[in-house]
């Protein structure tokens, strides 16, 4: 059975200087889950925000605060971002040697644990891991810059992860981030995807360009509608 598509804006994409506001206006327009992309200027160039920043952010009631550590050794920020409010922790299996230690390290904090891949690793990463995963996270480009283009071998990358949960009976999210829009959406939902992050085809607002707050709101709401609508256009027909 496929699940309906859950889209999780990525405040990489949105107005830095009023995040929470942001955050309150995607909520509106139907978003439950945030996606809040954490840079170190290690694990990858840029440099965003750390845990301090995230739990100034203002969460709106029944809204899941996805966290995604593109971080060195991530097992060394679980807890304060735990504390900060996240709910669900993905760490990078290439940024760290502990990935078990802290799959568990994110469970004992009470958030969801998940493994992050690059398009590039393998999917025998995981073979060690399964039973302490809560979702998996698949790259859909190279990590640390956003509205880049969706890298095609990973939609195969996708059927194959979801054919190896199925074989081991695990029913488990797999989200994808990078290069998500309205021509890449249905095969990446086809493919096996449950939880997209989309940045730029979520936050039009192009720079300079000014909107109410209601016209705003609205193209919010249509940009996640049309999203979650093109996703599952083959089961419509």
């Amino acid at each position: 059975m496929n699940r309906a598509p859950v889209i999780a804006p990525s405040i990489l994409s949105a107005d830095f200087g009023n995040v929470s506001r942001e955050i309150e206006r995607i909520h509106q327009a139907g978003a439950t889950w945030i996606h809040l992309d954490v840079m170190d200027g290690n694990f990858v160039p840029n440099i965003t925000f750390g845990a301090i920043a995230v739990e100034s952010f203002i969460k709106p009631e029944g809204c899941v605060f996805d966290v995604h550590l593109m971080v060195v050794n991530p097992e060394k920020h679980i807890a304060a971002f735990a504390k900060a409010g996240a709910d669900v922790v993905s760490i990078h299996a290439e940024a760290t040697e502990h990935l078990q230690y802290g799959l568990k390290m994110i469970r004992d904090h009470d958030a969801k644990a998940c493994v992050a891949l690059n398009p590039a690793t393998p999917l025998e990463t995981l073979d060690w891991v399964y039973p302490d995963l809560d979702m998996v996270l698949l790259m859909s480009v190279n990590p640390g810059w956003g509205g880049q283009s969706f890298i095609p071998p990973v939609f195969d990358k996708i059927s194959s992860l979801r054919q190896r949960l199925q074989d081991r009976g695990m029913d488990i999210p797999i989200q994808v981030d990078g290069g998500i829009n309205l021509k890449t959406i249905a095969s990446a939902y086809r493919a096996g995807t449950t939880h997209f992050v989309a940045g730029s085809a979520v936050f039009t607002l192009k720079p300079g360009e000014s909107m109410s707050e209601e016209e705003l709101l609205e193209t919010y709401r249509n940009n996640i509608s049309d999203l979650k609508k093109e996703a599952t256009k083959d089961l419509m027909v």
